[in-house]
């Protein structure tokens, strides 16, 4: 069992991750704010919140370019997929990748998988095979595949910072180094750019509270949990995606959505649990 402080922080910290889906979906659907704009500011608030939470501490900063890269690139890749997707299949398609990655780097470095993992890898993936099959409840296919391709970048990620000291400060600093990026990003869409006051604080908030802010908590949290409980309690994510976009954006759930989630997130589970023990 989680001991309830821990417990609340983690709860917290899900809640938080589910509603960077929310908040870009509200932004890009209900806002004049373009997803380039919106990446360069959710980047640039999370940097701020970030490096003041490092300072308050006495952590130092230090960030790496090719994890900064990753983190644009899996930033923009969220933005430009949510004009078109909804907040609970763009949360799905996100987790399945981030976790597709993480276990395909497992296979190439060898990782050894038993029966009842193998069995969880081919029921996640005919699960994102079932959401992206063609039907008139399928998500657009570049928008899937720009969500996808951000979740591939957030797993190099999380795979490059996996058992760093003082994530606080890296993350810190991944952030402040990804921001130039994002803001080169949105001079080249100078074109297309535009703004409004909600969709700007639809961004700010996205960046300072659910992603630095976010990030603080859980890494408060971390060391609390045990790996297994560490990493299933990640699929809860996809679930509180879909039911506030159900419940503030109102946002159907198909079939399709259930069915896929059921299976993507129940083969993760299957193969987390499994290597654990």
């Amino acid at each position: 069992m989680i001991a309830t402080r821990p417990l609340i922080l983690t709860s917290l910290a899900m809640i938080a991750f589910a509603a960077n889906s929310l908040l870009c979906r509200a932004a890009l659907k209900h806002t004049a704010i373009d997803a380039a704009s919106f990446t360069s500011v959710r980047l640039a608030f999370g940097a701020a919140m970030l490096c003041m939470i490092a300072a308050m501490n006495r952590n130092r900063m230090r960030g790496n370019w090719i994890s900064a890269l990753m983190l644009f690139v899996y930033a923009a890749g969220f933005s430009f997929a949510y004009v078109k997707l909804s907040a609970a299949t763009g949360a799905l398609l996100l987790f399945g990748a981030v976790q597709a990655t993480m276990i395909g780097y497992g296979i190439l470095k060898g990782e050894r998988f038993k029966g009842m993992q193998i069995a969880g890898i081919s029921l996640a993936l005919a699960g994102l095979v079932i959401l992206l099959l063609p039907g008139i409840s399928a998500p657009p296919p570049k928008a899937s595949l720009l969500m996808l391709l951000a979740g591939a970048a957030w797993g190099i990620y999380s795979l490059k910072g996996r058992g760093k000291g003082n994530p606080i400060g890296v993350s810190a600093g991944n952030f402040l180094y990804a921001v130039p990026a994002a803001l080169a990003l949105s001079l080249m869409m100078h074109g297309s750019a535009s703004m409004d006051k909600a969709g700007f604080l639809y961004a700010a908030a996205s960046g300072a509270l659910a992603s630095g802010l976010g990030y603080a908590i859980w890494y408060t949290a971390l060391p609390m949990l045990k790996a297994t409980h560490a990493a299933t309690i990640q699929l809860s994510v996809p679930v509180i995606a879909a039911l506030g976009g159900i419940a503030f954006l109102g946002e159907p759930l198909n079939y399709r959505l259930i069915i896929a989630s059921i299976a993507t997130l129940g083969g993760i589970a299957l193969v987390i649990v499994e290597r654990r023990t």
